[in-house]
């Protein structure tokens, strides 16, 4: 009986591919593309607010003022946790935490104009994630004196009404005139927009009450997506 070798070849194993040259640098390039888009779509809405919008209020500041410039950050402290309003004044003497013997009370507000629907508000609560919160020593709707409600926001692009953490990113596009609906206690007061201003995060002013009529405040960070400021809004409420 004969035999017949077969003598298999081995299997020749390809080096591993290597990226060209040319391709290197496609790939580098839409890296730098994506980051380059990235940024531009965090600062584009800051340099649009501060063109088209900052010229609405009575008092303009500098988005680098001493307090940011110290530190560090353009985009105020944010290594805080402003989802909390504890954190929202800095360098204050008032204690924002809520007081234990404050009654909580929930009541809900409507801004037509930026699709804000029965949005609820609480007195008697720290988090921003939850609720809008009306700082719990202010005059209720309705009442002499000024509600004063805090919002959270993020950059204009995310703004989403029904998210408490973006319900305010837009609050600067309300103008004089525009109307603010709260419906407290099963009675709906209809506030009218006045005067828009900003002021800094160590101005306390801000929760001062006026007791020669009836005037409600919103409260926001500004330029939207920062910490550097505070949004203020006063309207007042319409006879009824």
């Amino acid at each position: 009986m004969g035999y017949i070798y077969v003598k298999s070849e081995a299997k020749v194993q390809k080096p591993p591919h290597k990226l060209q040259p040319q391709h290197k640098k496609i790939i580098a390039s839409s890296f730098m593309v994506i980051g380059v888009l990235f940024f531009l779509s965090a600062v584009l809405p800051i340099l649009q607010y501060q063109i088209e919008y900052s010229t609405k209020f009575n008092q303009v500041l500098s988005p680098l003022s001493s307090h940011f410039v110290e530190s560090g950050s353009i985009l105020g402290e944010s290594g805080t946790d402003f989802t909390q309003l504890s954190n929202w004044f800095v360098d204050s003497q008032t204690n924002l935490n809520q007081d234990s013997s404050t009654q909580k009370t929930e009541y809900s507000i409507s801004i037509p104009k930026l699709n804000i629907d029965t949005a609820m508000v609480q007195v008697g609560s720290l988090d921003l994630k939850k609720s809008l919160i009306q700082y719990p020593q202010t005059a209720l709707p309705g009442q002499f004196g000024s509600p004063v409600i805090f919002g959270h926001s993020v950059l204009p692009q995310f703004y989403n009404p029904k998210s408490y953490l973006t319900i305010f990113s837009t609050l600067y596009k309300l103008k004089q005139g525009d109307q603010i609906l709260i419906n407290f206690d099963n009675v709906e007061y209809k506030y009218l927009v006045e005067e828009m201003y900003e002021v800094l995060p160590t101005d306390l002013s801000v929760l001062e009450q006026r007791f020669d009529g009836r005037y409600l405040t919103l409260i926001t960070c500004t330029p939207p997506g920062t910490y550097l400021r505070r949004l203020v809004i006063k309207a007042r409420i319409v006879d009824f």
